[in-house]
């Protein structure tokens, strides 16, 4: 099972991605799970670059609606400084208002789902953009 660490941007739609990892019935094959910073012992006012790299100490793939490059420990700065061939991605959700549009949530999980079965192939990309 690949956690997918939802981060600040993302935190509020836990319950629904969960639920529509159910309702297409991904949740049974037991292959993602979406946990808040919280959850996973982070301080939600952490710096990018150390969630980033609590992420790839812990085998988490980050999931964001994230693109600034405003300071030195931006998420862009960090991947332009640290990402290596074997780096999990970052995923970006291209428009996170969306998420509660359960088409768009649906295309998000089932591009989730994709990353995820194919992961040797996203290691090192840097970030992924869905849907």
């Amino acid at each position: 099972m690949i956690v997918v660490l939802l981060d600040n941007d993302l935190t509020g739609h836990q319950e629904l991605l969960t639920g529509t990892l159910h309702s297409t019935g991904w949740y049974e094959y037991g292959l993602v799970r979406f946990l808040t910073l919280a959850e996973a012992g982070i301080k939600t006012n952490e710096v990018d670059r150390l969630i980033w790299r609590r992420c790839q100490a812990g085998g988490m793939i980050l999931m964001t609606g994230n693109r600034n490059q405003d300071d030195p420990d931006s998420l862009e700065q960090t991947l332009r400084e640290e990402n290596v061939p074997d780096s999990l991605p970052v995923i970006t959700v291209s428009d996170p208002q969306r998420i509660s549009e359960a088409d768009y949530r649906e295309r998000c999980v089932h591009a989730i789902i994709t990353i995820v079965f194919d992961l040797g192939n996203y290691l090192g990309s840097a970030r992924q953009f869905i849907p």
